[in-house]
């Protein structure tokens, strides 16, 4: 079974997080939460069984959904990481976009008539 490195925190348990969000929203199961968060079924049964960590885009929704803050819904489930480190190669266009916005605008990247 696999497992990823959130995983390996002690304080780590994403099912206090959706315990509460179950009792927050007034739902029955994990199946009306899935609805509640526009995920599949089997999202929520991943992240409890700990083989899919909460991601950004579940958190980003889970916020919206509740009103609550990323950082309140992160510290629910353990998660106390305060830096997260970043590929840096992140925001960075790939070399095919970066050819194909070289091309509409010309060899030089300057982008056509401008007056200096």
């Amino acid at each position: 079974m696999a497992h990823h490195a959130l995983a390996s925190q002690d304080s780590y348990n994403p099912n206090h997080l959706l315990d509460i969000l179950l009792g927050k929203m007034q739902l029955k199961n994990d199946a009306a939460l899935s609805r509640l968060l526009e995920v599949a079924p089997p999202v929520i049964s991943k992240i409890r069984h700990h083989r899919l960590p909460v991601g950004a885009s579940l958190l980003i929704r889970m916020h919206e959904v509740t009103g609550m803050s990323i950082r309140d819904l992160r510290d629910l489930m353990g998660d106390r990481r305060t830096k997260y480190r970043l590929s840096d190669a992140q925001g960075r266009p790939k070399p095919e976009d970066k050819l194909a916005a070289q091309a509409k605008t010309g060899e030089g990247g300057t982008g056509g008539n401008y007056a200096h």
